[in-house]
């Protein structure tokens, strides 16, 4: 790889009203606005020369990559490793609940129910990128969510990962180069 464009998903029908969700079996489509800024984001990529495209087994990934690259044959693969963190019994609920409790918490702790600590969650988007990082094709589209390019976007600014991680902007490209990511 040499250079990767990083895209968190169009807004989803379950991110729209706040809620946490990160199980591949339940159904989160993008929201009509959602779908608008996938289309965006088609136009907005439209000349870039896109060998494959990643994305996380979520709904709302794939059908972001779909809508943006809907006139182009890129290969595409789908890496578990960048899917959003497991929630436990905050899954379904609002996403600020488990904000709050991971803001109350160590990053080494692992919400109730079966949830994913943020140190297991760091290691686990590192790996997903490196499987990027040693694929051959040149330019990767990668449609992921907010927390691991947030993740990217923080170290490349020198900064640690945080209980708090600013949310990425949706549906919007951010090129970085192999030794970047």
């Amino acid at each position: 790889m040499e250079r990767a464009l990083l895209v968190r998903h169009g807004e989803s029908v379950l991110g729209a009203r706040g809620l946490a969700t990160a199980k591949v079996d339940v159904r989160c489509p993008l929201s009509e606005r959602g779908a608008a800024q996938a289309r965006a984001l088609a136009e907005e990529i439209a000349g870039e020369d896109i060998d494959l495209c990643v994305t996380s087994e979520l709904e709302r990934t794939r059908q972001t990559a779909d809508i943006a690259l809907a006139q182009r044959s890129v290969r595409r693969i789908v890496l578990a490793e960048l899917n959003d963190p497991l929630y436990g019994s905050y899954e379904g609920g609002p996403l600020d609940a488990y904000l709050a409790w991971a803001l109350a918490n160590d990053s080494a702790a692992e919400p109730p129910g079966g949830g994913e600590g943020r140190q297991t969650l760091v290691a686990r988007y590192a790996v997903g990128f490196r499987r990027i990082l040693d694929r051959p094709e040149r330019v990767i589209f990668v449609v992921a969510h907010s927390l691991p390019i947030a993740y990217v976007l923080m170290g490349l600014a020198g900064l640690d990962p945080a209980p708090r991680v600013p949310l990425v902007e949706y549906a919007k490209t951010h090129a970085v180069s192999a030794d970047d990511l």
